[in-house]
């Protein structure tokens, strides 16, 4: 059957799982932990993020390229969680900035390791159901994304202001994850000249269709703002640090429940179509956001964001699995999800100015459009 799910899959999903359930625990607690407990500024803990995020993604490129050289992924999954597995709990041993931003840097380092190494053994597995395939290991992701959150909030309400202890017991479930890590084997790459190949030649020999989904792709990326933006925007709505973060938790939810069946549709119905659904709906709901919604609607707001996520996110990494060939996969998927990431760190930058210049009401308009202008560029183009 097309829609089974591989074993080799479903353990990947496992540590995507465990991997997110730490470092979403993690996520809301950090920034308050920077500058409630060590007097940080906002300025700092900006850079710490925007370095750590900056060197994940160029080394997405770089370590997508080089599975595809020496034909192994596993390797490289394995390192990636290790090293983020062992930098979780640092800043609870050591509790200074030196040791947050050592902290997260390592963090953020193994995440640019294994993801296009990860993402090209997900494509390998795959046999005419790579939407199925990626659709069920981001909805595995991203359960762990709602339980990590909804976990610092037991933590801190029971332990308040314990954020040392957060840290500690987030290292439980990287080592599960790890763990995990240790049962993934290869789907072995054929050895060709087409794997040697530096960027500059794939990028030569890549199909068109590749070339201008990636190019889509990178210009919705740089209006795809980080989602601490609309958290911060449901915040001042509701005038609720714990709704925001509900609302975010409820998105994840969602998103993890919309995953697979999505990526079974996108196997049947076509990868352009969904994707560019998803776009739609991305845009629906930046707008929604940009005339500022009653406290009600942002919970539809939220939901319309995680089927948005759904349709987009793993169904691009499957769409570009289809069409790149094995031996050339880890560079093809590497260089999606670098110049992504660092397209959406630019363009949150960008968010963050035009928010304070002119309210929270032009960027979400502007992104609005240019989403909803390249999901009709897309869904009227050939797919490959």
């Amino acid at each position: 059957m097309k829609s089974k799910i591989p074993r080799q899959v479903f353990i990947l999903g496992m540590v995507s799982l465990f991997t997110d359930i730490a470092s979403e625990m993690l996520y809301p607690v950090t920034p308050i932990f920077l500058t409630a407990v060590l007097g940080s500024s906002m300025a700092v803990v900006g850079i710490i993020e925007g370095i750590a995020e900056f060197i994940a993604g160029l080394l997405k490129g770089y370590f997508g390229n080089l599975s595809d050289k020496v034909g192994k992924r596993s390797i490289f999954i394995v390192i990636g969680y290790g090293l983020s597995a062992i930098a979780k709990p640092l800043p609870g041993i050591f509790q200074n900035i030196t040791t947050v931003l050592f902290s997260r840097v390592t963090d953020r380092t193994g995440k640019g390791i294994r993801t296009a190494p990860r993402d090209a053994l997900l494509g390998s597995y795959s046999n005419g159901n790579s939407g199925a395939v990626f659709g069920f290991h981001r909805g595995m992701d991203t359960v762990g994304a709602a339980i990590g959150p909804a976990a610092a909030l037991v933590l801190l309400h029971y332990l308040p202001n314990n954020f040392q202890l957060i840290f500690l017991l987030a290292f439980v479930p990287s080592v599960i994850a790890v763990a995990f890590t240790l049962l993934i084997k290869d789907n072995p790459v054929e050895s060709k000249l087409g794997n040697k190949k530096s960027y500059s030649e794939f990028w030569k020999s890549a199909p068109k269709t590749y070339k201008k989904l990636l190019l889509l792709i990178t210009i919705f990326s740089l209006v795809n703002s980080s989602d601490v933006f609309l958290i911060l925007k449901s915040k001042n709505v509701s005038d609720s640090s714990t709704l925001a973060i509900f609302g975010y938790i409820f998105y994840n939810l969602v998103y993890a429940a919309a995953s697979y069946p999505l990526g079974g549709l996108s196997d049947r119905f076509g990868k352009k179509k969904i994707f560019s659904l998803g776009l739609i709906i991305f845009s629906l709901v930046y707008i929604g956001f940009a005339l500022a919604p009653k406290i009600e609607l942002i919970w539809l707001l939220f939901a319309l964001y995680g089927i948005y996520a759904a349709a987009t996110e793993g169904i691009s990494k499957a769409w570009v699995s289809d069409l790149i060939p094995d031996e050339q996969r880890g560079s093809a998927i590497g260089l999606l999800t670098m110049i992504t990431s660092l397209s959406i760190m630019f363009g949150s930058f960008i968010t963050g100015i035009l928010w304070d210049q002119f309210g929270s009401a032009v960027p979400f308009s502007i992104s609005a459009s240019v989403s909803l202008f390249i999901a009709f560029i897309i869904f009227f183009q050939k797919e490959g």
